[in-house]
């Protein structure tokens, strides 16, 4: 099993299995029929206010990812992606521009544990 994290607007690719967008809202340019995903797990993604504080700011990450993680705790939407998570390939999608420290990201590790 393979978990990754891309960008929904870069192009699918082999081996990336089962896509899910894991943001909370839409991400702009670009209409649902024209995306490449499988499914949007949008109640995995972070608080309004968790995500308004955080505002991808790299030098609030590892608060972010702390304060996410206890948001997540005993969330039946990361239960849902752990279940694909077992199934197989699994690509995490956010439109973030810097996938590296997104909530996308912090789904991963944990995954991954």
């Amino acid at each position: 099993m393979t978990i990754q994290v891309r960008r929904l607007y870069d192009p699918a690719q082999d081996g990336d299995g089962t896509r899910v967008l894991v943001d909370r809202v839409w991400p702009r340019g670009v209409r649902k029929q024209d995306a490449r995903y499988d499914e949007w797990v949008k109640d995995v993604a972070p608080s309004t206010e968790l995500r308004k504080w955080y505002g991808h700011d790299p030098d609030r990450f590892d608060e972010f990812r702390r304060r996410y993680r206890a948001e997540l705790d005993g969330s039946s939407a990361l239960d849902r992606l752990r279940g694909l998570a077992t199934d197989g390939d699994l690509t995490l999608l956010t439109a973030s521009r810097s996938p590296e420290i997104s909530q996308a990201q912090v789904l991963c590790e944990l995954l991954r544990e």
